[in-house]
Order: C-alpha cells, then sequence, then structure tokens
C-alpha cells in the first residue's frame, strides 16, 4: 500500500480523518500550532499543517471508490490515476512531529539583525532586532519612520529575517 493525498472540503480534514479512520483505513492529517494574534490577545492555534488535504494509505484498485465518497471528500489528487506520496515524504513530516503537532520555533536573533513582521497589528513594518525580553516570546524591534526611529516589543513568533 501506498500513501495518497486526498482534497477535502474547507475545515473537514478532521471529518474525514475520523471517518476513514473508523472504516480502518491508515490516515494521516499533520497539526501545525503557531502563536496568532485573536481577539486582542496572543493564542496557541492548531490548524491542519496542510488545509484541505489528508493524507490516506490505501489500495488504489479497491478502495478508491470509498474514498472518494467518504463525506467531506472532494478528490484524491491525481484523479482516477492517484499520484502516490513516499513513504520518505510522510516519515519527514512525522519527524517534525512532537504528540502529533508541529510546533514552528521563531527564528533565532542576533542583535542588528534585519527582520520583518508577518503577524499581528503591526504586521508588514521592518526593523532591528535589538534584544530578547524576559520569557523569550517577546523582543524589542527599532523600527525606522521616515524621520525617526521608535522602539517596540512584539512577538517573537511574528518575526521573519528581512
Amino acid at each position: 500500500m501506498q500513501w495518497y493525498a486526498v482534497y477535502t472540503k474547507p475545515k473537514r480534514e478532521d471529518a474525514v480523518a475520523g471517518s476513514l479512520e473508523n472504516a480502518g483505513i491508515e490516515v494521516f492529517n499533520p497539526r501545525l500550532k503557531q502563536k496568532k494574534y485573536m481577539q486582542g490577545a496572543y493564542r496557541n492555534k492548531i490548524s491542519p499543517l496542510f488545509p484541505c488535504y489528508v493524507f490516506v494509505k490505501f489500495e488504489p484498485e479497491t478502495t478508491s471508490h470509498m474514498i472518494k465518497y467518504t463525506r467531506g471528500v472532494k478528490r484524491v489528487v491525481g484523479g482516477d490515476f492517484p499520484w502516490p506520496v513516499s513513504d520518505e515524504v510522510i516519515d519527514l513530516i512525522r519527524n517534525q512531529e512532537e504528540d502529533g503537532i508541529i510546533a514552528i520555533k521563531p527564528p533565532q536573533l542576533k542583535y542588528g539583525d534585519s527582520v520583518a513582521i508577518n503577524d499581528g497589528p503591526l504586521a508588514g513594518l521592518k526593523g532591528i532586532f535589538e534584544k530578547e525580553l524576559s520569557g523569550q516570546e517577546r523582543v524589542v524591534l527599532l523600527l525606522s519612520a521616515v524621520e525617526y526611529q521608535a522602539r517596540v516589543v512584539v512577538d517573537k513568533a511574528f518575526l521573519v529575517m528581512a
């Protein structure tokens, strides 16, 4: 048996995975943990690593019909001749998991690094890394504007190297 990618309806990954697992079919539905700014606070959000996709291990000749007609499934990637996903790719993703969830680690920064803010209320701004605050979740950046510079404190998870 080989792994195949199954395209699901939006936000139906868990339902599809549950239905197929209940039918005795092996399913891999990798999850991602990210810190997001929601409703005025920073919260950990767990969401699909690949939205609208789950990986399913099956024999296309015998199980394709059942997979295609599972509630929430749009199609098997590749149609009538599904495209296999190698075991190495599945293993690579699984090796990144901890307790079934992949966590994105913020970049390791040093004084003077140029960074961009990719989430939160200051998304889109660029600055220079100055220092980490206690707990290593928040950092101080020096933002440059046209005529002045300002220091701001942002969540480290919102930064990418610029």
